[in-house]
């Protein structure tokens, strides 16, 4: 077993389909999407990460602003209202809240080589899943029809991860168990929250480093792009 993939609870099986996140996995990484927003708003990375860490943090009771984002009970519109209200110019002036998820996600591209590991992956006869926690934002629909077998949004479902439920919709869609499947995030409590039901899991920090932990587990995967050969 590659040490970039982290074992479920479950009995070590064949890999039969891989799942993917989204954000920062099929496209580029999306702290760099942010990082630009927050310059060009002219906004204080310290009260966007004050915020997000509230809202994301483990403690924090369900409900808030990010997971009813994500579970589809916020419209993009109302959450984007109450982040503005948290964030803090650098010139005192109030954050603009129409359109802010749009200019925080505007700087994210989909990822070429990832989407190309994909459909490798498929064509190997793996099945392919998506799996991700919706901010609202825009989808490359057309592109992961073409690779993917099943497609799980948050939004779409009522549910979030790390939440069991939605890993197991997924692997319910493409019909495999979790010791079966390999799930890739870039978010470690996602890969916590999968490895309790049982799935194999791999952080992603780069396409690169993702090949080659999946070609350790996948006869037949090149573990570099033919590019890099």
């Amino acid at each position: 077993m590659s040490e970039g993939v982290e074992r479920g609870t479950s009995e070590q099986s064949a890999v039969e389909a891989v799942v993917f996140d989204y954000g920062g996995v099929l496209t580029t990484p999306v702290r760099d999407s942010i990082a630009a927003w927050l310059e060009a708003d002219g906004i204080d990375p310290q009260s966007f990460s004050r915020t997000l860490k509230a809202w994301l943090s483990r403690d924090a009771p369900a409900g808030t602003p990010v997971h009813r984002l994500e579970t589809g009970e916020l419209s993009a519109a109302e959450f984007g209202s109450l982040l503005a209200a948290e964030l803090v110019r650098h010139d005192g002036d109030p954050v603009v809240a129409d359109g802010i998820v749009d200019r925080l996600f505007a700087g994210m591209r989909a990822e070429p080589v990832m989407f190309d590991l994909v459909a490798d992956l498929r064509a190997l006869g793996l099945r392919t899943g998506l799996l991700s926690n919706s901010w609202g934002n825009t989808y490359a629909r057309g592109r992961i029809a073409a690779v993917f077998d099943e497609v799980v949004i948050s939004g779409e479902v009522g549910l979030r991860k790390p939440q069991p439920e939605i890993y197991r919709l997924v692997l319910d869609a493409l019909g495999v168990r979790p010791e079966q499947a390999v799930f890739v995030d870039d978010a470690e409590p996602n890969l916590v929250g999968a490895r309790q039901i049982g799935l194999r899991t791999l952080l992603h920090t780069d396409p690169a480093a993702t090949r080659a932990h999946l070609a350790e587990l996948v006869p037949g995967l090149a573990p570099t792009t033919e590019g890099e050969r």
